[in-house]
């Protein structure tokens, strides 16, 4: 394969450090913590420089900056890009806000606004969904102090047939803590939203417990996400039962790969298990493996475009469920059912 460096835009998103949390809403799915080697950063970027003009390099998959020195890996993320920054979103770490008085003078500095924390109810749910004991009230914790340090907390919920009644009861917590009225004045306003999210990785297992759109709680309508644009599976069986059309994801402007702390490559499309997997950095023929990610000529891709959305409902659908999904959240479901096998 002749080099000629692409103007298409690459985003590498690497699983270096790891996460505390083994969260059950986790669109990756579970994935062992490990440290990757000194310099494994440098090597990946170079792996890639070769073929892509424009680069850039997030040195977390799952919990951002979850690693002691990390104003320096911030600013190396930095020094290894070219073209296109790296930028903060509304990402920061929970576990490091309450553990780590800087941290949150950091996250001011480099120019964040909002820092989205995730519930699945009040205490009990919340530690047992997060995986660790505690979380909910370090969530509470990290929700004073950003707004302290001038930082507004966006609240989600996840929400399914457990937790329906306990996330209704965070709309009271809310108005106790007055997080509407508190953040006024700051360059972003409070706000709280609530979904079923997508049905892959570890979401997926829990498709038994989904939630059912006649009982999503009254009270949460005007906070759940794309509401009007949720159906039932019944509904979407009735819909999507006679498309000829294939669910194939595609990069358009940019590609973004996620690279576990194994060296193993993922598009950035759904979970990261072995059949979406596109090769492994240090055991795949860089050649091959870059004419994979540019043709996108993986065993799940291949699969997907070898059956069409009619035949994928026949196989999978549920025509009697009343479980809510979006279209792109339920599609995406229907396929990882074929492609993984169910």
């Amino acid at each position: 394969m002749s080099v000629k460096r692409l103007d298409k835009h690459l985003s590498l998103v690497v699983d270096m450090y790891g996460c505390p949390n083994r969260c059950r809403h986790c669109w990756l799915g579970h994935m062992p913590n490990r440290r990757m080697e000194e310099g494994a950063d440098e090597w990946i970027f170079r792996y890639f420089e070769p073929y892509f003009e424009n680069i850039t390099f997030y040195s977390w998959l799952r919990e951002p900056d979850y690693c002691d020195d990390y104003r320096e890996r911030w600013s190396r993320d930095i020094r290894l890009s070219r073209g296109i920054m790296p930028r903060r979103f509304e990402l920061g770490s929970f576990w490091r806000i309450v553990r780590d008085e800087q941290y949150v003078k950091f996250l001011k500095e480099v120019g964040v606004q909002k820092v989205q924390l995730t519930f699945f109810g009040l205490e009990e749910f919340t530690d047992r969904y997060v995986g660790r004991k505690g979380a909910f009230r370090e969530l509470i914790q990290t929700t004073q102090i950003l707004i302290e340090n001038g930082i507004t907390p966006r609240w989600q919920a996840f929400i399914n047939e457990e937790n329906k009644d306990e996330v209704v009861q965070l709309l009271p917590l809310i108005e106790d803590m007055k997080l509407y009225e508190r953040c006024e004045g700051l360059d972003a306003p409070f706000s709280f939203f609530v979904h079923a999210g997508s049905c892959d990785g570890e979401n997926r297992k829990l498709y038994d417990i989904r939630i059912k759109k006649q009982d999503i709680p009254r009270e949460l309508i005007p906070c759940f996400l794309h509401y009007e644009d949720t159906k039932t599976e019944r509904e979407w069986c009735e819909l999507l039962g006679a498309e000829e059309s294939s669910v194939v994801y595609h990069n358009e402007g940019e590609i973004v790969l996620n690279i576990s702390n194994r060296y193993d490559v993922f598009f950035n499309f759904t979970h990261m298990s072995p059949n979406w997997r596109i090769g492994n950095l240090k055991t795949d023929g860089q050649d091959e493996l870059i004419r994979r990610i540019l043709e996108e000529d993986t065993q799940a891709l291949n699969l997907a475009r070898n059956i069409t959305l009619r035949e994928l409902v026949e196989k999978y659908g549920d025509p009697r469920s009343d479980r809510a999904f979006e279209r792109g959240d339920y599609t995406g479901y229907l396929l990882n059912c074929y492609v993984d096998g169910r």
